[in-house]
């Protein structure tokens, strides 16, 4: 039986734990279900199940037995799979290279440091110099953007490639499951 300390010091830690805090922490926390979404099947959205119907008629054809009808569900689901995920890589770099203020996490500390520093009561009469306001206000722009975008999210495009890599997988063997078939037809 837990003791009513226990039970106390248990509250205070659930109370304490309520999730990020930083503005990072929670940007973070909100692509969970972005990330977490591509590995949901593709039945769980209606829409994405009538784009599979649809193209598994077009390869089936119009005469297709019940075999081949199956096959070509499992082809027709991988390329729809496949065309979600290079969506998400997508939007990820088209977001990221939107967004004018995009900046690495490391630069985005840097200047905190400076702000907090810049707070202090003994600093706070000081005037900034030019360079430093201009190194606070500044984001990077061109191949330099683009480069930092790619460093920085190397993370989710890697995993995003992971599951590139196993709807081309599932659709070349679908696909050859359908060669066979059409072939011993």
């Amino acid at each position: 039986m837990t003791s009513d300390r226990k039970i106390k010091a248990n509250r205070v830690n659930a109370q304490i734990s309520t999730g990020p805090k930083t503005y990072q922490g929670r940007a973070r926390s909100a692509k969970n279900a972005f990330r977490h979404g591509l590995s949901l099947p593709i039945q769980s959205d209606q829409a994405l199940c009538e784009e599979v119907q649809a193209l598994a008629r077009q390869i089936a054809g119009r005469d297709a037995n019940a075999h081949i009808e199956i096959l070509a569900r499992q082809v027709a689901e991988a390329q729809i799979d496949l065309r979600r995920v290079r969506s998400a890589r997508h939007q990820l770099l088209s977001d990221a290279l939107a967004n004018p203020h995009y900046e690495s996490r490391a630069d985005t500390r840097a200047k905190i440091r400076v702000i907090k520093q810049r707070l202090t009561p003994k600093l706070a009469d000081i005037p900034l110099p030019a360079f430093i306001e201009k190194y606070l206000i500044t984001t990077q722009e061109g191949p330099a953007q683009f480069a930092t975008i790619l460093s920085e999210e190397t993370k989710q495009l890697l995993a995003i490639g992971r599951y590139e890599r196993r709807a081309l997988s599932r659709r070349k063997f679908a696909i050859r499951a359908l060669d066979e078939a059409w072939r011993h037809r």
